[in-house]
């Protein structure tokens, strides 16, 4: 008889993660352990070029709820997109390896646990949130929130890090959404406030444990590009 499905599906995209990779997941299972949850943990690998592969095959290898699977070139979208499609769960937390908040856990699942929420979105830019990034970090996230208000009538205030949602409320969205990469986080947000789904934003403290993996000047150029796609799927198409 094959095992039943987890209660719940921790999504983790992951891109050259090799030296925090292996120390996040055992600190992230015992910070689980006294939750009693029936859990599991996917990896969503994304092009890494270093050890993050082998990493997580080998942590795969020695605890059963943590599965790996490979969106094959560096594209964090896509990793997301396929992670929350291979979840099993009924409710899925879509988290970051270099945060891994169980208090988020826990307070977004209590909260769709109790049908108060559809979505619950980790806000760094709320009042009552910590963000402890560098400055430069937390500008740009202000600017980009300030973009998706202004081209795309997004009413919350943030919609990058951790969410966590009920899978079947989200699984239809998920399909409907056009970009990828950077933006695929934030147009699963807008479309589910746009589909009137029951949103609730909880203020999180952010730090950086490491440097981003991919620069963020060089990222400007793919989220203008998916932004577009964004406005002219929303806002012109319909």
């Amino acid at each position: 008889m094959s095992p039943s499905p987890p209660l719940i599906s921790i999504v983790i995209p992951v891109y050259n993660e090799e030296p925090i990779l292996h120390a996040a997941v055992v600190d992230l299972r015992e910070l689980l352990s006294p939750l009693g949850w029936n859990y599991e943990i996917i990896l969503a690998e994304n092009g890494s070029r270093d050890r993050t592969v082998e990493i997580a095959e080998q942590l795969a290898h020695k605890y059963p709820e943590i599965r790996v699977i490979s969106a094959g070139e560096p594209n964090y979208g896509k990793a997301l997109r396929q992670g929350i499609l291979a979840a099993r769960g009924i409710i899925v937390i879509c988290d970051e390896i270099d945060l891994c908040d169980v208090e988020f856990h826990r307070r977004a699942v209590e909260l769709l646990g109790s049908e108060q929420a559809d979505l619950v979105i980790g806000s760094k830019l709320i009042g009552g949130a910590r963000d402890e990034r560098p400055a430069i970090r937390h500008a740009a996230s202000v600017l980009y929130t300030g973009l998706l208000r202004t081209l795309l009538g997004f009413r919350g205030t943030d919609t990058h890090g951790l969410k966590a949602f009920r899978r079947d409320r989200m699984l239809e969205l998920v399909g409907e959404c056009v970009a990828d990469k950077d933006v695929f986080a934030s147009e699963l947000v807008i479309r589910a406030y746009r589909a009137n789904l029951a949103v609730v934003e909880i203020p999180v403290r952010v730090m950086e444990k490491r440097r981003p993996s991919i620069n963020l000047v060089k990222r400007v150029p793919n989220v203008l590009e998916n932004l577009g796609k964004l406005v002219w799927a929303i806002r012109i198409r319909g």
